[in-house]
């Protein structure tokens, strides 16, 4: 179907049953989430005030120094909560999403960090009497004098390295594969940062529930990371034992990456999903990156699309089959998991066709009830794949032609002058009605969001992933 004609209009209600109940399921998983975060703080702030925090807030220097304890109770907390958004638990993962996840760990990051700055500089004006004269060499003490502050200095060191370089003008600056290095040591800094807190702090050592509480919160947060991070993708990478078996240009500085391993069935990936990526050839194994799944999982084969924008992107066109591949994954919730309606409209910019292209193959539906809009610049991505689709399974498709008209519009230059909300309208009319999934870059995702929300989507039948780090 072309951009310039009307999409055929589809009759329908929304489905319960089965497509709606993974999707409730995971509701009430982010509500507890939220639930036990904002219990947590309380208690920590609870344990605060029954130890006399709240009393000494009478005098100047006990104040600074009860505001000082508080702040970083609170930090830490943070911290660890922090840790647990990127530690990959599967129930958090499935319920929240990637995309979800990265913006609440960004907002609970820079908050933690936040925090932390406070307590150090609240702990040291109190210790100094409020002398502002004196907190340098007040600093100087607490570090070398109190157990494991040296630690904690250097914890605090990689935390900030990460702070900083999560700054989008920072990160517009580094690789992908250079911020995603420096970002790791964040949980160096953390493991480095609260144990002074653990063999010092009051409210960890005051009573017998706030000392387990500390000890448990931390020791689980460092068990996701070992557990989801290392040990589940190194077992699943032996399992499976990925290689790569052919490499094929798409266009567009596009190739496919075919791989096919042992018992890929058990992987139980799906489409629209992704996974971290090591291809073990001579250059850039070290170094992950996440890719989408460009084709339905049949249990046999694997497939990824990928464009050259960074030195690893680059390099996969000139991958050898037979390649060995380490991966952790499949990751994300752009699946059918998040799926609450029968009609869906998948809207995707350039490479960001790829998982809605496997979301194309795999999804269950009837002709009419999908519609595909593909915005891309020169040629589309997959034209024979999903002319196919649309021949075979009775997709919608309409090609978007032409590079982005401007930062504020998420339409191409070659569909004519129409605004943005009058071609959805035309082309999607029961947007409102239908589960949308949108992929492609950053930027161009957010003026989707804003354009769906104007149309009067509700927000829990938009379903986003962007490409950003």
């Amino acid at each position: 179907m072309t951009a310039s004609a009307a999409p055929q209009a589809v009759r329908g209600t929304a489905s319960g049953g089965r497509l709606g109940r993974r999707a409730r399921l995971d509701a009430a998983v982010r509500a507890a989430a939220g639930a036990g975060l904002w219990l947590s703080l309380l208690l920590v702030s609870y344990w605060w005030a029954v130890g006399g925090g709240i009393e000494e807030l009478a005098t100047w220097r006990n104040g600074l120094t009860s505001l000082g304890r508080l702040t970083g109770l609170l930090a830490s907390d943070l911290l660890l909560v922090q840790v647990l958004l990127m530690a990959r638990v599967p129930v958090l993962e499935a319920a929240f999403g990637q995309d979800r996840l990265a913006k609440e760990h960004r907002v609970v990051g820079f908050t933690s960090f936040t925090l932390m700055v406070t307590h150090i500089v609240l702990i040291t004006w109190g210790y100094a009497s409020g002398d502002l004269t004196g907190t340098a060499a007040t600093l100087w003490g607490l570090t070398t004098d109190y157990p494991g502050m040296l630690l904690a200095v250097a914890g605090t060191t990689f935390l900030v390295t990460a702070v900083v370089t999560s700054i989008r003008a920072a990160r517009r600056r580094l690789r992908y594969e250079s911020w995603h290095l420096l970002h790791l040591y964040a949980y160096l800094g953390v493991g480095l940062a609260l144990p002074h807190q653990l063999w010092t702090g009051r409210e960890f050592l005051g009573s017998s529930a706030s000392t387990v509480y500390w000890w448990s919160v931390w020791a689980f947060a460092a068990a996701s990371v070992l557990v989801w991070r290392v040990a589940l993708p190194l077992w699943r990478s032996a399992r499976h034992r990925l290689r790569v078996t052919s490499v094929v240009p798409e266009g567009d500085d596009v190739v496919s990456v075919y791989m096919t391993g042992r018992d890929l069935h058990r992987l139980r990936a799906e489409a629209g999903q992704f996974l971290s990526w090591r291809f073990l050839n001579r250059e850039g194994w070290t170094r992950g990156n996440p890719y989408s799944l460009s084709a339905a999982p049949d249990g046999r084969s694997l497939r990824v699309s990928v464009k050259a924008l960074g030195d690893n992107s680059a390099r996969m066109q000139t991958l050898r089959p037979g390649t060995s591949v380490l991966f952790e994954g499949p990751y994300g919730r752009l699946t059918a998991r998040a799926r609450t309606r029968r009609r869906v409209a998948l809207i995707g910019a350039g490479v960001g066709v790829a998982p809605l292209r496997a979301l194309a193959e795999g999804f269950d539906y009837a002709p009419g009830e999908v519609v595909l809009l593909h915005r891309f610049t020169d040629r589309p991505l997959y034209e024979h794949e999903l002319r196919t689709l649309a021949r075979e399974r009775g997709l919608e498709v309409l090609w978007l032609p032409g590079h982005r008209r401007s930062d504020d519009s998420w339409l191409g230059e070659g569909v004519g002058a129409v605004d943005d909300l009058t071609a959805l309208g035309y082309w999607v009319p029961d947007i409102v009605d239908r589960d949308v999934y949108v992929c492609g870059p950053e930027a161009w995702t957010v003026t989707v969001r804003r354009l769906t929300e104007v149309a009067g989507l509700a927000s829990d039948h938009l379903h986003v992933e962007s490409f950003r780090w």
